[in-house]
């Protein structure tokens, strides 16, 4: 009988500190390097250009870092943690109608919202120690203070115990 088994492991050690996000200032856009400038654009799961009304007018006064931790609470507060309820045709806008879904869904609905504001964000597939099922887990980058912060929309994991294994547009890009 032919058998294969494959096994893996791995040790990781992460040595990024936690970030204050709120401390964090936004880039201009005309500061902005050319890489972070196509991640304010619209993409396949995550319309951006949907959401601005709802930007302006919900977090109207914010900016930087603040208003990426006050979009970031709203979906963690607004949303509710189900699984199986979406596909691989649920983007952003789907989710906010919606209210629930899983880690890519608050993913793509925070991007969203981000772009919407101007500030440059792709998703970011990563290991995190402590979530439960262990998988991979679909979080966010940010552009702030010329550099890319991990944010979790889902409040499962902080940024200073993650493993980033992929980056990318959306999901289209980190399947």
């Amino acid at each position: 009988e032919d058998r294969l088994t494959c096994r893996y492991g791995a040790e990781v050690e992460v040595t990024r500190p936690p970030v204050d996000l709120s401390r964090l200032d936004a880039v201009p856009v005309e500061h902005m390097p050319g890489d972070a400038l196509r991640y304010l654009l619209p993409s396949r799961y995550c319309e951006a250009d949907r959401f601005t009304n709802f930007v302006c007018s919900r977090f109207d006064g914010l900016q930087g870092g603040a208003k990426v931790a006050a979009m970031r609470d709203w979906v963690e507060g607004h949303l509710a943690y189900v699984s199986g309820i979406s596909d691989g045709n649920t983007t952003a806008a789907d989710t906010f109608l919606e209210g629930r879904g899983v880690c890519r869904d608050y993913a793509h609905l925070l991007i969203a919202l981000c772009r919407a504001a101007q500030i440059p964000a792709r998703i970011a597939s990563v290991y995190a120690p402590d979530v439960e099922p262990q998988d991979f887990h679909a979080v966010v980058q940010v552009y702030l203070s010329g550099d890319w912060h991990l944010v979790d929309p889902t409040g499962m994991a902080g940024a200073d115990n993650m493993a980033l294994v992929a980056v990318g547009r959306d999901a289209t890009d980190v399947a």
